[in-house]
């Protein structure tokens, strides 16, 4: 085999040579003269030959060849570029950097806002750069009929290096560099009112343009350059412009000839009237936009003459007539202020509820509003309201992507289509704007990226949230608070459920009814506030309504103790409590459960609990596995029994809002119902008549049934739901039967009847009866209509 290598090399460029197998490669000196040999061996087969005759040049031959063909000895290594293949970044801009066609006139009018921007700036060191350009404004014109839009600006324009550094090179922002240039003056400073940092805003002209024709002339230039460029092409085209109709005192224009898709649309002056104005309505700029306008005018007419009247010649009656004209003119767009830029302190509330109702389409004020600016590590402004109402759409409630919140950026509308990550879910009723100079947007600034910054101003813009809402808690007049509690009320509870880092700042917000209140609500403090020393928690009861909870069994014993119950009636309440858990170190504790300690200290009556334990087996052994036990109740005083649920299973309500779900799993509600358990009260009447009967009669069969029953009634008075209630309605009937049989004097052929009666019935109805067919009358009366 022929060898791969061979030459020889000069000793300085032996050291510059790679080692070999992770070996050290051997010095130029060691390789031109080595202690033991003439040669030195690398383990992949490469010898360094010394050759003293030859002073300090070095061979190197390599024995293990991999190529049979040799290498120019003379080849020199060559650097390439990469080269962006221009059509296929084009089509991406195009076709997957934005997300609807309609930001492409954002993007055009915020590079026109820079323009002015940085002549004005420009124009502060050099007033030559104003002089006979007019004012710093903004005009778009659509012409239909064309199919074009046109967008002029009077701001610094290009000359035509410029336009191949802009223009020419995709993604190459001359906003950027203008602010990188300022930064570095550190004289002038640095401007951060300019909006396009990305480089691409330009090219989403081509989402809705065939072609696109830039005319620009800059005050530092005596001539005019046109660009030209045409969609999926991988050229342009710059010239000078010649024509003195199409000359600019200065500025740029930029022309796009809309596609055919597109034309209908984009060309129609009151669709870019509705972008200007979402998009562009706080551009520190005047905009202006072509648009069809109306106005009433007078005009003389010849009035012919009245029959029998004859007009002298040059004597004709002139008549005045109202008509409607219409007429093409500018439009400015972009007239309300942004309100956020402006100081507090000089913004009556009347400005702020009107700014509200314009921005948001509302027509009630706000129950709040709250106006400010966040300065430090980030920076932003904003006005966030309370609204006077809830939403009226259910789609609306608890939906993240409300369109509540705007977001702006130099003042730029950029989306109001967000899933939670400037708000969490529970405060998507929030409305308000929030500007920034420095977010952290994708280049298509349509998508808000996850950082630091985004979870630090969401954490400030929902501690200014809790501010707000607090202050209108505290008002003297609570009408504002009722309001906002009946029409968000279940928001904060959600916030209860979602955000635990923020128990402390929701839990003073709910309010509930409660056995002291059931009129109106109190707060958690208030509930506090009047508890007995002796209490140690916070009792509360879940049920379906305000009524039921004021008649449930379970509260009988503490009403007569004087101690408040909190009425849970939302669905949401429950699980919104259990997440809480505590509240100032005090536990919430549900009446409805086992093992309700009331704090009194009382103890158990031991004589009471061994006359009743033969009782609470007898009606054990008759429940069977529909309760877990049966013991003395310490929560009931009037009823004569009630169910509880264990400590650790689902109470009644949970057990029915479970059921209720739709997509419900049956297996975790047989797993969590939990354990039942039958509490009696041994001071009622029914409950003593039980305990006689278990002692005297224990197999009697009125006895067994009356304990089904009551097994039954308490299933359904402490919130549970009967398994057959066509059974339970049987039994009630019979006991009804045995009640008041006879009690009003019934005679007792009349009971024989009745019992005749009903076998007969039994028995037409087991044999079948025959239907009687009555043929319609053939009689009919003269007032009949429908006699003939």
């Amino acid at each position: 085999m022929a060898p791969a290598l061979s030459g020889t090399l000069g000793a300085s460029s032996v050291a510059a040579l790679r080692p070999c197998a992770g070996r050290r490669a051997p010095s130029a000196a060691s390789s031109v003269a080595p202690r033991g040999s003439g040669a030195v061996r690398c383990p992949r087969g490469v010898r360094w030959e010394a050759d003293r005759s030859r002073g300090r040049l070095v061979r190197v031959r390599c024995d293990a060849a991999v190529a049979e063909k040799p290498v120019d000895e003379e080849a020199a290594e060559e650097k390439f570029e990469y080269q962006a293949e221009v059509s296929r970044l084009m089509d991406l801009i195009v076709h997957s950097l934005y997300s609807h066609k309609e930001v492409f006139l954002r993007e055009l009018v915020s590079n026109a806002s820079d323009a002015l921007d940085k002549l004005r700036f420009l124009g502060v060191t050099d007033s030559s750069l104003l002089a006979d350009g007019g004012e710093l404004e903004i005009r778009i014109k659509p012409d239909p009929d064309a199919g074009t839009i046109t967008i002029t600006d009077t701001g610094v324009g290009m000359t035509k290096d410029e336009l191949k550094d802009c223009l020419g090179t995709i993604a190459q922002s001359g906003t950027s560099k203008f602010l990188k240039a300022l930064k570095e003056n550190k004289d002038l400073g640095a401007d951060n009112g300019l909006i396009g940092q990305f480089g691409v805003g330009f090219y989403s002209a081509f989402l809705v343009a065939e072609k696109v024709v830039v005319s620009t002339k800059s005050p530092k230039s005596d001539k005019q350059y046109v660009w030209e460029a045409v969609a999926d092409s991988s050229s342009y085209v710059i010239k000078e412009e010649t024509d003195p109709e199409k000359m600019l005192t200065r500025g740029t224009q930029i022309t796009l000839v809309l596609r055919p898709d597109d034309k209908y649309e984009f060309a129609d002056p009151s669709r870019i009237q509705g972008l200007v104005k979402n998009y562009s309505q706080f551009v520190s700029f005047p905009i202006y936009t072509w648009q069809e306008k109306s106005r009433t005018v007078e005009v003389e007419e010849d009035e012919e003459p009245k029959e029998g009247e004859e007009a002298t010649e040059g004597e004709k009656q002139k008549k005045k007539k109202t008509i409607t004209e219409k007429y093409w003119d500018w439009e400015l767009a972009n007239e309300t202020k942004p309100i956020w830029m402006r100081n507090p302190k000089e913004i009556e509330k009347t400005e702020y509820n009107e700014f509200y109702k314009k921005t948001f389409n509302e027509f009630l004020d706000p129950l709040a509003h709250a106006h400010f600016t966040t300065e430090g590590e980030v920076e932003f402004r904003s006005v966030l309201y309370v609204p006077g109402m809830a939403p009226l759409s259910n789609e609306e409630i608890m939906n993240p992507k409300t369109k509540n919140i705007r977001l702006y950026v130099k003042r730029v509308f950029i989306s109001d289509d967000f899933d939670g990550e400037l708000f969490p879910r529970y405060l998507s009723f929030v409305k308000g704007v929030v500007d920034s100079n420095d977010l952290p947007l994708n280049v298509s600034r349509e998508i808000l990226q996850e950082s630091r910054i985004v979870r630090i101003m969401r954490k400030r813009l929902v501690r200014k949230t809790f501010d707000m809402i607090e202050e209108i808690a505290e008002k003297e007049d609570k009408e504002d608070y009722k309001k906002f509690w009946e029409s968000f009320g279940k928001f904060i509870k959600l916030g209860c459920i979602e955000d635990t880092g923020n128990h402390k700042r929701l839990a003073p917000l709910l309010r509930f009814h409660s056995s002291k209140n059931e009129g109106d609500t109190i707060s958690l403090d208030q509930y506090v506030e009047n508890m007995p020393e002796s209490q140690k928690a916070i009792y509360y009861i879940a049920t379906d309504s305000l009524q039921s909870a004021k008649t449930a069994p379970f509260l009988e014993k503490l009403v007569q103790k004087d101690i408040e119950v909190l009425y849970l009636i939302e669905p949401i309440d429950e699980v919104a409590i259990q997440n809480l858990q505590t509240y100032k170190e005090k536990k919430f504790v549900d009446i409805s459960k086992e093992d309700l300690e009331l704090g009194d200290g009382e103890e158990e009556n031991k004589e009471t609990k061994q006359e009743f334990t033969l009782l609470c087996d007898w009606v054990k052994q008759q429940l069977g596995d529909k309760v877990a036990k049966v013991q003395i109740s310490k929560r009931l005083s009037s009823s004569p029994c009630v169910l509880v649920s264990g400590k650790f299973g689902w109470s009644a309500n949970m057990e029915r809002l479970m059921k209720a779900q739709t997509l419900g799993d049956t297996s975790s509600l047989e797993f969590m119902r939990g354990r039942r358990i039958f509490e009696i009260n041994p001071d009622h009447p029914i409950i003593k008549d039980l305990n006689a009967a278990c002692k005297n009669e224990p197999e009697s069969t009125e006895a067994k049934r009356a304990v089904e029953l009551l097994y039954e009634a308490a299933l359904i008075s402490s919130g549970y739901t009967p398994e057959s209630p066509a059974e339970l309605g049987g039994k009630i009937y019979e006991m009804m039967a045995i009640a008041l049989g006879g009690r009003w004097g019934r005679s007792d052929t009349e009971e024989a009847e009745a019992t005749t009666g009903e076998d007969s019935a039994e028995a037409d109805s087991s044999e079948g009866t025959v239907t009687e067919v009555i043929e319609p009358s053939e009689v009919r009366p003269e007032s009949d209509p429908w006699r003939d």
